[in-house]
């Protein structure tokens, strides 16, 4: 059977403001809506500019996820 490691104990100084992982999940919110705003707004200019938009808002999209994504701190 293999060895579990058990979770880092946190304390009340490593816990992030509230307010700013709200603000922080509007601000990922917002920045998808205006990328699939501008995406479908070059869809309206011409269906070849609109599916390279779309090439193009797929990787802002993974960019903006993986900005929100949060990796243990190193001890």
């Amino acid at each position: 059977m293999s060895q579990v490691i058990p979770p880092p104990e946190t304390s009340e100084t490593d816990e992030e403001n509230p307010l700013r992982r709200v603000h922080f999940r509007l601000w990922q919110i917002s920045m998808s809506a205006v990328t699939l705003l501008v995406t479908l707004w070059c869809f309206i200019l011409h269906p070849i500019i609109g599916i390279i938009a779309s090439f193009i808002a797929k990787h802002v999209l993974v960019a903006i996820l993986a900005a929100g994504l949060t990796r243990p701190k190193s001890q």
